[in-house]
């Protein structure tokens, strides 16, 4: 697959000036499990069933260099689905990232192997490996967001965004906006106006103390 048009210029935002410009925001649930991690890159989905990851395995060596791994858990999402060993390999196949609603385990292997993952918890229970339910690069959803293959996903200490490709001009161009009169914004802060001032919003009246 080749990299999403216009991925780049969407990338370099956080995801909460990404879901402000027109990015959708997935499960706050969903956290780094290291709050330095940033991921950026293209969907490519996992559809897993409760106790079981053998479609991460499948996943791993199918995914292409800089795609992150989003996998969706039909089930109980209790369970180690990733450790240190899918994330060493991960990492050596040139991934993204992954994300995931469901747990991992071996949090301080994967913090040493800085393959960034974002999960919704740590579990140290294992999995089985029936690959009779579940799959590879079909539309997944986490919460009530639906994710498709080739989608473009950022992820920060914030939380995770998703965007469609043909989305991504539009959401870098408002963006680029928001920052700029964010910007602005502070300026006019360290200048001394309040932000109810700049905002325009009314004023009420101080609390008397004591009365």
């Amino acid at each position: 697959m080749s990299e999403v048009q216009g991925a780049g210029k969407v990338a370099r935002f956080s995801a909460a000036t990404l879901v402000e410009s027109g990015a959708i925001a997935l499960p706050p649930r969903i956290r780094p499990l290291e709050t330095t991690w940033r991921i950026a890159g293209r969907a490519f989905t996992v559809d897993l069933a409760g106790g079981h990851n053998i479609w991460l395995h499948h996943a791993v060596a199918a995914a292409t260099p800089g795609d992150v791994l989003v996998a969706a858990v039909a089930g109980d999402p209790d369970f180690g689905y990733w450790g240190e060993i899918l994330a060493t390999a991960a990492r050596v196949r040139g991934l993204a990232g992954l994300v995931i609603d469901g747990c991992v385990r071996d949090r301080d292997e994967l913090v040493e192997i800085g393959f960034p993952v974002f999960a919704r918890g740590l579990c140290i229970r294992g999995t089985g490996k029936d690959t009779s339910v579940g799959g590879l690069g079909r539309p997944v959803t986490l919460g009530d967001v639906t994710v498709r293959p080739g989608d473009l996903v950022v992820g920060d200490a914030d939380g995770l965004v998703v965007a469609a490709a043909d989305a991504l001009d539009g959401i870098a161009a408002r963006a680029a906006d928001r920052v700029s009169a964010e910007a602005a914004i502070l300026d006019r802060i360290a200048g001394g106006e309040s932000t109810v001032d700049i905002y325009g919003f009314a004023r009420v009246a101080a609390p008397r103390v004591g009365a």
